[in-house]
């Protein structure tokens, strides 16, 4: 029988955004071990990134081991999180990167699974975007 989600639960919310963080600071410091543990350990992970995608995690390691360290910063704004129920969580945040005027996106599924959150699909983008 279906159900309509608790949306927003405050705890769920602090839960997840803690972790986001934390996953941004594994980003910046390009902690690949980290990185990695974020994502669900499954060919059907997917992130699609500003020049590139990875399908699985074995794409996705792969690509964490060939990426340097970023050479810039980022100042996150605009972070949006929806949580559906425990288990299931959206973040969406705009970013603003040193090296670029391009205006970047990210979006972040998360999910729930053995009392742990994983990243299940992500997607960034840049582009030029006025105020």
């Amino acid at each position: 029988m279906l159900h309509e989600p608790i949306v927003n639960q405050p705890e769920v919310v602090a839960e997840i955004t803690k972790i986001f963080y934390e996953y941004e600071q594994a980003l910046m410091t390009n902690d690949v071990e980290k990185l990695n543990q974020y994502f669900w350990q499954d060919e059907r992970v997917t992130r699609y990134g500003i020049g590139d995608r990875q399908w699985g995690i074995q794409e996705l390691v792969a690509y964490r081991q060939e990426t340097p360290a970023p050479d810039f910063t980022r100042t996150l704004e605009h972070l949006r999180v929806s949580t559906f129920d425990q288990h299931t969580a959206i973040c969406q945040v705009e970013f603003v990167r040193s090296d670029t005027t391009l205006r970047g996106f990210q979006t972040q599924t998360w999910l729930k699974m053995s009392g742990i959150w994983r990243i299940v699909s992500a997607h960034v983008s840049m582009i030029p975007f006025g105020k």
